[in-house]
């Protein structure tokens, strides 16, 4: 998976929100929030090719949390960032 060329992260108003940059995107009609953690994964992965055991590893290591827990988490959010449509 990757982060779709177009997308950003931004803060607004003490929020993480992804919006879109560039015509590509005009479509776009929604804010996507990120929590703190979302965001840090955002961040970690952009412009790079990534798969959801690559997002746990990082939670892993960040969070210091459980392998199994991290997997489930970060595949939830890899499925609501492919329903988005920022991920390709």
């Amino acid at each position: 998976m990757k982060i779709k060329n177009g997308f950003v992260l931004r803060e607004m108003c003490g929020e993480n929100i992804v919006t879109a940059e560039g015509i590509e995107n005009i479509n776009f009609n929604k804010l996507i929030s990120l929590n703190a953690t979302a965001a840090y994964l955002w961040e970690a992965l952009a412009g790079k090719d990534f798969t959801a055991e690559d997002m746990a590893g990082l939670l892993v290591e960040r969070y210091g949390i459980d392998m199994e827990l991290a997997l489930k988490d970060s595949e939830n959010l890899c499925n609501a960032w492919k329903d988005a449509g920022v991920i390709e």
